[in-house]
C-alpha cells in the first residue's frame, strides 16, 4: 500500500489498483485479477470531499455499471443459448453453461441494489403503459427466484429415481410445462411469464437465472440424508440429448441416439418445447434485466433522476445502509448460507443446479463491501470510484468506526473466499455443508456477516439517517 498524503481539496487514491476520480466516476488501466474474477479484497478508494450528494450519486453510477454489465453477460448468454439450440452438440451445450456461469458474476454483485424499494423489487408499469414503482412489483423474482419447484418446468425425479410432484395443483398428479402440449401449445416467453408463481407459489418459478440454470444442467439428486450419506462433488448431469431431434443432432454424435428426457427416450416434440422454453427464459431474463438498466441510466434513466435529486440524498444514504445490511444478515447470512448448513439441505443453496453457490456467497458479499468503498471493477477489468460511505464517514469525524467497518467487511471477504476457493478446489458447496471441517469455516463467515450488520446499523446512527430493521429477513437465529 503507498503512503499519499492529502492536499487542499484535491480527490488521492490510495492502493495498487484504485483508479483517481472526482465526483464522477472514472476508470484506470485494466486489472490483473488473476482469475478474471477476484480483485485484491485490500483496495482503497479515498475521496475527500465526499458529501452526502456525491456519494448517493456514485453509488447510482455504481448501478448503472452493474446492471449493464449483468444485461451485457445476460446477452451474451442468449446468443449461446440460441446457437446450442440450433446446433445442440456437447461442445456448444458447455458453452452454454459457462456463459451462465461468467453471467452470474456481475448479477451477484447487483444485489445489494435490493431492499430499497428501487428499480429491482418495485419497477412496473401503470395502466398508461409508462414506467413506474411500485414495491414488490419489481422484476427480482422473475430474474432470480429461488428456490424453484423444477417439476413445474420439465422432467423431475425424487431420490429414489421415480418421477417428482409440482406444487401447483394442476400438475400434483405429475406433468410439467414442457410435457403437456396439450395445456400449452405453444410455448412463448408470454406463458412463461404468465405461469410465474402458479396458484399464487412462490416457488412455482417459471423464468430467472435459476430456470435457465435447471434447464442446462438438471437436477442434481445427491441425497439429502445424513452427515454421513456420500453426497459426490457434481453438479447436474442433464444430457445434452434432451435438446436432441432428428433435425438438429450433429452427424458425429448420432450414433443413434434421439431425444431423450434424461435416461428416457422421448419424442421430437418433447425436445424441440424443451429447446423452445430454453430460449424464451432467455430472452425474459435480457428484458427484464434491460428495463432495470434504463431505469437506471444517467441520462435518461427516471429512477436515476430521481434517485440523485439532492433533497432526497439523506434518505437514499439511508436506504444504501439498509439493503447493505439487508442483504448482510437476512438474505445472506441467513436465508442463503444458515438454512443450508443447519439443515444440510442442497434444495436451499443458491446455485443448486450448477453448484455455483460459492460464487453467489462471495458475490453478493462483494457487492456489499463495492457499495461501502464506492468501488467496482467492471466486466472488462476497468475498475469504477467514486465517493464512498467509508469518505464520508471519516469527513463527519467518526474515522475510527470507519475503520472498524472496513475491517469487518474485510474479514467477511476473507471467510467467503475460504468457501469460494474450497468449492473451486474441488468441494461444492452442497459438500461442504456436510463435513464438520467445512460447516465451521461456513459458520465463521455467517458470524462475520452478523457482525458488519451491527457496525452498519452504528454508521447509520453515526450518519443521522433512518432505516428500517436490518434483521428482519430471515427468522434463522444467527
Amino acid at each position: 500500500m503507498k503512503n499519499i498524503k492529502t492536499i487542499a481539496l484535491s480527490l488521492v487514491c490510495v492502493g495498487v489498483l484504485a483508479a483517481c476520480g472526482g465526483n464522477n466516476n472514472k476508470v484506470a488501466a485494466p486489472v490483473d485479477q488473476g482469475n478474471g474474477q477476484t480483485p485484491d479484497e485490500q483496495t482503497v478508494v479515498v475521496h475527500p470531499a465526499a458529501t452526502v450528494e456525491n456519494v448517493v450519486i456514485a453509488n447510482a453510477d455504481y448501478a448503472f455499471a452493474v446492471y449493464s454489465d449483468a444485461l451485457t453477460s445476460a446477452k451474451a448468454l442468449k446468443e449461446t443459448i440460441d446457437t446450442f439450440v440450433a446446433t445442440p452438440s456437447e461442445a456448444n451445450f458447455m458453452l452454454a453453461k459457462e456463459a451462465w456461469l461468467s453471467a452470474r458474476e456481475s448479477y451477484g454483485q447487483s444485489e445489494v441494489f435490493r431492499f430499497r424499494e428501487g428499480p429491482i423489487d418495485a419497477l412496473t408499469k401503470d395502466e398508461q403503459g409508462n414506467w413506474m414503482l411500485q414495491d414488490g412489483q419489481g422484476p427480482e423474482g422473475a430474474i432470480n427466484a429461488w428456490p424453484l419447484a423444477e417439476a413445474l418446468i420439465d422432467y423431475t425425479q425424487d431420490m429414489d429415481g421415480n418421477e417428482a410432484r409440482g406444487n401447483a395443483t394442476v400438475y400434483q398428479a405429475g406433468g410439467n410445462i414442457i410435457q403437456d402440449s396439450f395445456t400449452f401449445p405453444q410455448i412463448t416467453a408470454d406463458l412463461i411469464r404468465e405461469k410465474f408463481e402458479l396458484d399464487g407459489e412462490e416457488a412455482n418459478v417459471t423464468s430467472g437465472y435459476h430456470a435457465i440454470e435447471f434447464l442446462l444442467w438438471g437436477q442434481d439428486l445427491n441425497a439429502d440424508l445424513t452427515y454421513t450419506a456420500q453426497r459426490d462433488y457434481t453438479a447436474g448431469h442433464r444430457p445434452v440429448t434432451d435438446y436432441y431431434t432428428a433435425n438438429n443432432i450433429p452427424s458425429s454424435e448420432a450414433n443413434g441416439r434421439t431425444c431423450t428426457s434424461g435416461e428416457q427416450g422421448s419424442s421430437d416434440e418433447i425436445c424441440q418445447r424443451r429447446a423452445d422454453y430454453l430460449k424464451a427464459a432467455a430472452a425474459l431474463l435480457v428484458e427484464d434485466l434491460q428495463s432495470v438498466v434504463d431505469a437506471w441510466h444517467p441520462e435518461t434513466g427516471f429512477y436515476y433522476q430521481e434517485y440523485t435529486k439532492a433533497d432526497d440524498s439523506a434518505a437514499n444514504l439511508g436506504a444504501m445502509l439498509e439493503s447493505m445490511g439487508r442483504l448482510s444478515f437476512g438474505e445472506l447470512a441467513g436465508e442463503r448460507m444458515s438454512i443450508a448448513v443447519r439443515t444440510d439441505s442442497q434444495e436451499d443453496e443458491h446455485s443448486c443446479f450448477s453448484d455455483n453457490t460459492h460464487r453467489d456467497i462471495f458475490l453478493n458479499a462483494k457487492g456489499i463491501r463495492n457499495t461501502y468503498l464506492g468501488l467496482y471493477t467492471r466486466a472488462n477489468g476497468l475498475e469504477q470510484s467514486g465517493p464512498s460511505i467509508h469518505n464520508l464517514l471519516i469527513t463527519k469525524g467518526h474515522e475510527e468506526l470507519a475503520l472498524k467497518l472496513k475491517a469487518a467487511l474485510d474479514t467477511t471477504m476473507e471467510k467467503v473466499l475460504v468457501i469460494d476457493e474450497t468449492a473451486k478446489a474441488g468441494m461444492s458447496f452442497d459438500v461442504q455443508i456436510q463435513k464438520a471441517a467445512n460447516q465451521a469455516h461456513i459458520y465463521a463467515a455467517i458470524t462475520a456477516l452478523a457482525e458488519q450488520t451491527d457496525l452498519i446499523q452504528q454508521a447509520i446512527d453515526a450518519l443521522g439517517v433512518s432505516a428500517e430493521d436490518l434483521k428482519q429477513d430471515t427468522d434463522e437465529n444467527i
